[in-house]
């Protein structure tokens, strides 16, 4: 199968519900996020996350992304050292690249 992939802008949000510790994340697009369900419906890990390869600016890594009832969609973690590389911070709007890695067997 084909690589699949999106590209998408999105602000960078941060998720504190633990006081111990923060995340930063970014939402899908909902039309982005439907598809990605379609998609991979059949290969979804634990809590429902999706392997996706993610390129933000000249930051590539691999991770993954995790549905969110309170979004209505999948949200992604923004690790530290992107944020860093990247000079981001929560309220920024970043281009984001993400491929799915667990479409079609692979």
């Amino acid at each position: 199968m084909p690589t699949v992939t999106y590209d998408f802008d999105a602000a960078l949000w941060v998720w504190d519900a633990r006081q111990a510790d923060t995340w930063t994340f970014v939402s899908l697009p909902t039309d982005i996020a439907d598809e990605v369900d379609e998609l991979t419906a059949p290969f979804s890990r634990g809590f429902g996350s999706v392997r996706v390869e993610v390129t933000v600016g000249g930051s590539v890594w691999r991770t993954s992304i995790f549905p969110s009832k309170t979004e209505g969609t999948y949200v992604l973690p923004i690790k530290k050292a992107v944020r860093r590389a990247e000079q981001l911070t929560a309220g920024d709007t970043a281009r984001v690249r993400i491929e799915l890695l667990d479409v079609g067997g692979r």
